[in-house]
């Protein structure tokens, strides 16, 4: 089977290494345009242009799908099957319809719950306890078409997106390949979705990421570990930005501290109230420092007894 691969970030390098590594034949690799970013505002590859790069794949990066653009590119490499992985784009009916074994694609999540572009990170926002890999045929719908095989992962109560990610990551690679076999021998089944319990996971917004300390511990916490490692969860202390990181939920209940107030710090972490309950917090990333540690942060005088997390700037 002739397979062009579409995807961007690290999530999907995990999905074109299973190819690889399971034998199959990789025509191409298509991924976004490099960008600028940071402060230099360096050219950078995605993830998986790096990968693909040091396989000696081929590597496409079309600036538009539309209007039969990326037309060329298939009657050139001619896919039997496209597979998607985080790829980034809508893609057009035109190229969904050409390969012979349609378009596959790996979603971090069970399906149809979480549908749309931040399913893992909307998980564990969530506070669900349960979260997996879905490979799908994909239609004109967002996230809609007939699946062919899961895989359920547990979310550990301090389990961060990032550790999920790596999780679902290595999995969605093992669905991938166990997908294209099964078309390979026809013994694929593809099953329509329930689309009465479809619930949809959009795009994190700069909004959420600011964390709200009226709210109950466990919100908070979920709102820390489903943001991290990135965009990562802030506040603000003192007038300046602090990303945080590595919660807990703290045994011992606030007593009747107002909500963000810093109550106790040491080197096992600093506790925060909350609107109900308090966090320990074991890792801050203050504006323009690097990440440190709570006993980072109380040696240095940053953090201490009485302070308060605020939900805005001064």
């Amino acid at each position: 089977m002739n397979i062009l691969f579409m995807g961007t970030p690290d999530f999907a390098t995990a999905s074109l290494d299973a190819l690889l590594s399971a034998g199959k034949q990789v025509c191409a690799v298509v991924t976004q345009p490099d960008r600028r970013r940071g402060r230099g505002m360096k050219v950078t590859f995605s993830d998986v242009k790096k990968y693909a790069l040091e396989k000696n794949l081929p590597v496409l990066q079309p600036e538009t799908l539309r209007g039969g653009a990326f037309l060329p590119v298939l009657e050139q490499y001619k896919p039997d099957l496209i597979a998607v992985v985080a790829y980034g784009k809508i893609l057009p009916e035109y190229i969904l319809n050409y390969p012979r074994y349609g378009c596959v694609n790996v979603h971090g999540s069970l399906l149809p719950k979480y549908r749309g572009a931040a399913p893992i990170q909307r998980a564990v926002l969530d506070g669900e306890t349960i979260s997996g890999v879905t490979t799908m045929r994909l239609d004109k719908g967002m996230d809609t078409g007939d699946m062919y095989f899961s895989e359920s992962v547990e979310i550990g109560e301090n389990m961060t997106t990032g550790e999920l990610f790596d999780k679902l990551a290595e999995i969605g690679g093992k669905l991938l390949v166990k997908t294209v076999e099964a078309l390979e021998n026809g013994t694929a089944v593809p099953v329509p979705q329930d689309h009465a319990n479809a619930t949809h996971a959009e795009k994190i917004t700069d909004e959420e990421c600011l964390v709200d300390f009226s709210l109950d511990a466990r919100t908070v916490h979920n709102r820390i570990r489903g943001l991290s490692p990135f965009p990562g969860a802030f506040s603000y202390l003192d007038g300046k930005t602090v990303k945080l990181y590595d919660s807990r939920v703290n045994e011992t209940e606030s007593t009747g501290t107002p909500f963000g107030t810093v109550t106790e710090v040491s080197r096992d972490g600093v506790v925060i109230s909350c609107g109900r309950g308090s966090v320990r917090l074991m890792h801050f990333k203050p504006e323009g420092k690097g990440m440190l540690s709570a006993a980072d942060m109380v040696n240095g005088r940053k953090i201490a007894a009485g302070m308060r997390f605020e939900s805005k700037k001064g």
